[in-house]
């Protein structure tokens, strides 16, 4: 097969190469694109967050009505938008973004909806977001009245490349702007009963660390935060452009350096155009971080939000309590999948079809023995099978804990082995094959999967077993 569309590099071995690496420079025109170190500052910092853990979970706030709506092909109607904020409530979250109500009529009709059906328990905050404009604060406040708890979103841009290019201001008037859209925020709201303010310096990444931190802490004054009544200072990685370990010294930076600091929530929302977002956010909690923006399976522009459900798995994989419940994952996918029009991939962190899948015949050996003793460890103990501590090779958690079944874990091909046949004959259909049997029976279904060049179902290597051992009593 010819591939006339690719160059292979036939440029020189770079200077110092180790004699083991050949590799040769590309067409590809690298030299058009800088180093995050030349585009922007970054802080050095004492840095406390290589030696830090995560022992507890931030605050989720999952943006899937606003910043994941506005990524769709087909935007959410209000029938979906509602069964969605139901499931993110149902699910455990306590401060849900719900839109961008100036922007369209359909966001702010749904905020109504919000207030006059009383959809939002009384330990649920709402969120609402706005640029730094008068009338669209206005618009915004208009929207959440008669809703119990409220956060008022306010952003700006504040990148050196977006004030040039986007909006043609300087960083003083760039600051007045933002300062103005901050006392209009104070006077729109003055009459919301329990309301609390956020402030996203957009692009954050690349801005400037004095001209955000100065930002920033004006915000604080301007919003009077103190303890009782916190701002939500908001980080956004808009862009990922940098390994997380960058993100993570500019979180820290501000972390050590805001005025207020136990005045103020450190919020993060990573972008994930590298393929880094989760990486991100969990340096970003590392070094102070608080509170992270994300979507639920990480829907978003481009490449998309961050993922909440990997994050909070993650923990749960190290024993934290994630304080989200995904113990029925694959309802909350069907939910996701129909609200967003758009399928979860096969292979999504714990939620695709095939995560806990194994065909590879070492895998599932191993997988198979490390079940095997699990469910002997657990009848030794009299610990339950559920509540003993998991060490299964291969599955960083039980399957169970997602609501899953374990009829999924070993699926047979012809890259598999003796171990997953006979893994699926026994949970099947009871067949606990010896282990001469399972090395001799495992050459006729190497043979079948070649020849057929596809997956085999439990039921068709029983068939297939009956076939070459018609003697064997198998009922």
């Amino acid at each position: 097969m010819r591939f006339p569309t690719i160059s292979t590099p036939a440029g020189r071995i770079p200077d110092h190469a180790p004699a083991w690496n050949p590799q040769r420079h590309s067409q590809m025109p690298s030299h058009r694109y800088r180093s995050v170190y030349d585009r922007v500052e970054v802080p050095l910092t004492q840095r406390d967050w290589p030696n830090a853990r995560i022992t507890a979970a931030p605050l989720w706030v999952p943006v899937d009505l606003r910043d994941g709506n506005q990524a769709l092909a087909e935007p959410m109607d209000p029938e979906r938008k509602r069964r969605f904020f139901e499931l993110m409530v149902a699910m455990g979250y306590k401060e849900i973004e719900v839109g961008y109500p100036s922007a369209s009529q359909t966001d702010f009709d749904f905020v109504r909806l919000i207030a006059e059906a009383d959809l939002a328990p009384d330990d649920v905050t709402v969120v609402v977001f706005t640029p730094a404009r008068t009338d669209l604060i206005e618009r915004t406040v208009e929207s959440v009245r008669g809703l119990r708890k409220v956060v008022v979103h306010m952003y700006a841009a504040t990148a050196p490349t977006w004030r040039n290019t986007v909006l043609g201001k300087d960083r003083d008037a760039l600051r007045e702007l933002i300062l103005a859209g901050g006392r209009d925020v104070l006077r729109c709201a003055a009459g919301l009963p329990d309301v609390r303010f956020e402030f996203s310096p957009e692009v954050f990444n690349l801005t400037e660390p004095d001209y955000v931190l100065d930002l920033c802490d004006r915000m604080t004054t301007l919003w009077d935060a103190t303890p009782q009544r916190p701002v939500i200072l908001n980080l956004p990685a808009t862009v990922e452009v940098a390994t997380p370990n960058v993100y993570a010294d500019q979180i820290e930076y501000m972390h050590r350096n805001l005025a207020r600091r136990d005045s103020v929530i450190l919020s993060v929302h990573p972008h994930n155009d590298r393929g880094t977002g989760i990486a991100c956010a969990e340096l970003a909690v590392l070094a102070g971080a608080q509170r992270v923006e994300g979507c639920v399976f990480g829907n978003g522009e481009r490449t998309g939000n961050v993922d909440l459900a990997t994050l909070a798995l993650n923990l749960h994989a190290q024993g934290v309590d994630p304080m989200i419940d995904f113990s029925d994952i694959d309802e909350v996918r069907r939910t996701v999948e129909y609200c967003t029009r758009m399928p979860v991939p096969e292979r999504h962190p714990y939620v695709g079809d095939l995560v806990h899948t194994a065909f590879s015949g070492t895998h599932q050996d191993a997988i198979n023995k490390g079940l095997a003793e699990h469910r002997a460890r657990a009848a030794r103990t009299g610990v339950p099978e559920r509540q003993l501590d998991w060490q299964v090779p291969y599955l960083p958690i039980d399957p169970a804990d997602l609501g899953r079944a374990y009829d999924a874990v070993i699926r047979v091909n012809s890259q598999s082995g003796k171990g997953g046949i006979a893994y699926l004959l026994k949970t099947e259909f009871g067949l606990d094959l010896p282990r001469h049997l399972q090395i001799d029976f495992a050459r006729h279904v190497q043979a079948h999967t070649d020849a057929s060049g596809r997956e085999i179902t439990a039921a068709e290597l029983r068939d297939l077993f009956e076939a070459v051992y018609p003697v064997v009593e198998t009922s």
